[in-house]
């Protein structure tokens, strides 16, 4: 069950939209380590905007996620790939189907 989770909006800069797009999907590999990640997309909204929603079962592994690799890797690169820093947004899951 997932209780809670982040959306995060992400504008590449003109001309990164490739690397934003592969940096995204590089990201599955890191988030794979997270046992308390229940489920994690990364998300195109348009031509260069992107995004990442995962949900956890409590606010414990969502802080968990905030302080991993892929947070970390993220901010790293923000500035070399993203127009503005990315919108990290908590919020709360109301419900759920997952496999």
């Amino acid at each position: 069950m997932v209780t809670v989770a982040l959306l995060v909006r992400l504008e590449a800069k003109p001309g990164k939209e490739a690397e934003v797009e592969s940096f995204l999907n590089s990201g599955l590999a890191l988030v794979e380590d997270e046992p308390e990640t229940t489920a994690w997309f990364a998300i195109r909204m348009g031509p260069s905007t992107f995004g990442i929603f995962d949900a956890f079962p409590d606010d414990s592994g969502r802080q968990a996620h905030l302080s991993g690799k892929v947070a970390a890797a993220l901010m790293a690169n923000a500035s070399e790939l993203l127009a503005q820093p990315p919108v990290i947004e908590k919020v709360d899951v109301l419900a759920a189907k997952l496999p």
